[in-house]
């Protein structure tokens, strides 16, 4: 089985800063991309930023220019730095990683959510 642990999240005011971490654990061959994505209330779950296994990087207009993915794999662990945060932040926070598990088999996984809540 695989797992990703977020941890990270908060209350923060506006203009501040984060940085969110998610670790995958388990019966882990390779990890392909992975992701932040966020879920506001009464909206669809949207792309933040993903990274690749070799570090190129994608991130949502929204975003660009105040986070920053980043990845460490020896450790199967994935970072989303967060600045200048904008009430408009405000989301749960979801970990997705592509894995490869140790019986061949790619699939995404999910973290189960972080809250992010940035006050005006």
């Amino acid at each position: 089985q695989v797992q990703l642990v977020e941890s990270g999240g908060g209350l923060v005011q506006a203009g501040g800063s984060l940085r969110l971490s998610c670790a995958a654990s388990g019966s882990i061959f390779s990890i392909r991309g992975m992701g932040w994505y966020r879920q506001a209330p009464g909206k669809q779950r949207e792309l933040v930023a993903s990274i690749t296994r070799g570090g190129s990087t994608n991130y949502a207009d929204s975003v660009k220019g105040r986070f920053t993915i980043s990845r460490d794999n020896a450790k199967n662990t994935v970072y989303l730095q967060m600045t200048s945060l904008k009430p408009e932040d405000t989301a749960v926070y979801y970990c997705n990683a592509n894995i490869e598990t140790t019986d061949f088999l790619f699939r995404d996984y999910w973290g189960q959510g972080t809250q992010v809540t940035v006050s005006s």
